[in-house]
């Protein structure tokens, strides 16, 4: 209640679960300071809200604006959060150069593979054994279960049906190889009211299970 002094809620629930969300750039700098306040009082865990997607860290080929990020993993540290990266591959807020090359066509196969694969490696190696886990994949199943017809999917899986989920695979091996010991998460929303999207995802476990992944 207002005026009130109420225990933290990652106190309460210390021995259940972690308490968090997602902050943004405004809460991790204190220009939002009653958010921040609410963050470092009953937080426990955190997970970047944009500050990791693709658009914003890796604008440009040759580019990494890494200062956001690097300010939202010392927060975490300085108060014991638990850091979650958020995401490494979506096909919404994504540049368009990794897509296409600079005549405005479709990327080979081979070219994206490599984008993804230099991304992953340089956005997780670089904060290795700091950040707890990652959304690898972010939102690949349409509303029926079915793969999403992302460029991840048109370009790596080139319409083969053994192939489509070649660009999930190679996701997670790659940000595995960058952080052995991170956890490695798909994230979706509504898996847990639709049977179907939820089927979908389970397919997606069960076809890396079964590539050892």
């Amino acid at each position: 209640m207002a005026g009130q002094d109420v225990s933290a809620l990652k106190d309460v629930f210390e021995d259940d679960f972690l308490i968090g969300g997602a902050l943004n750039r405004w809460v991790v700098m204190g220009r939002d300071a009653g958010a921040a306040g609410i963050a470092e009082k009953h937080f426990n865990t955190a997970t970047a809200e944009n500050d990791l997607k693709w658009q914003l860290i890796h604008p440009w080929p040759d580019r990494y604006n890494w200062e956001p990020a690097d300010n939202f993993v010392a927060f975490c540290e300085k108060n014991e959060m638990v850091a979650i990266g958020h995401c490494l591959v979506w096909h919404s807020q994504t540049p368009r150069w990794v897509f296409q090359d600079t005549a405005g066509s479709p990327l080979t196969r081979e070219a994206l593979l490599a984008h993804m694969k230099d991304h992953i490696m340089t956005v997780v190696g670089r904060y290795k054994g700091r950040i707890k886990g990652w959304d690898v994949v972010n939102e690949a199943l349409n509303e029926n279960g079915t793969l999403r017809n992302s460029p991840w999917l048109r370009i790596i899986g080139e319409g083969a049906e053994d192939k489509q989920y070649d660009f999930i695979e190679h996701a997670f091996r790659w940000a595995h190889d960058a952080d052995p010991n991170a956890e490695l998460y798909y994230n979706d929303y509504s898996l847990e009211s639709s049977k179907a999207k939820c089927d979908g995802a389970v397919a997606i476990v069960r076809h890396l299970k079964s590539r050892a992944v």
